[in-house]
């Protein structure tokens, strides 16, 4: 996740900026999760939904401290010395129209496109 928003935000922020908003979303995620799995089926607008989480079988408490994930996410930064903007405003690379790193630890972001 860290690097594809990299590349597509790489214009405007830096990989240290991005790193500071990737932590941040994972510790509200993980904050919140469990608030999407307490909802009721009667709270549900019509009698007749299917949908009662019942078969949402995904993990509904985690650490919010994220030990581990956030400190390969400040490697990454360090790797790619994360105090400058990753390309420059007048640069085509960071304006591509796709998906940016298509699979995990693919060094090409155009491979598969």
């Amino acid at each position: 996740m860290l690097q594809n928003l990299c590349f597509r935000w790489g214009s405007t922020l830096t990989p240290s900026e991005v790193a500071e908003k990737v932590k941040h979303f994972f510790k509200y995620y993980s904050i919140n999760r469990h608030k999407m799995t307490v909802l009721t089926p009667s709270y549900h607008a019509e009698s007749y939904s299917p949908e009662d989480n019942r078969f949402d079988l995904r993990q509904f408490l985690y650490n919010v401290r994220w030990a581990y994930q956030f400190q390969k996410i400040d490697e990454l930064v360090k790797e790619v010395k994360g105090d400058k903007v990753a390309f420059p405003e007048g640069s085509q690379e960071g304006k591509s129209g796709g998906m940016g790193v298509v699979a995990a630890g693919a060094g090409d972001p155009k491979a598969g496109l």
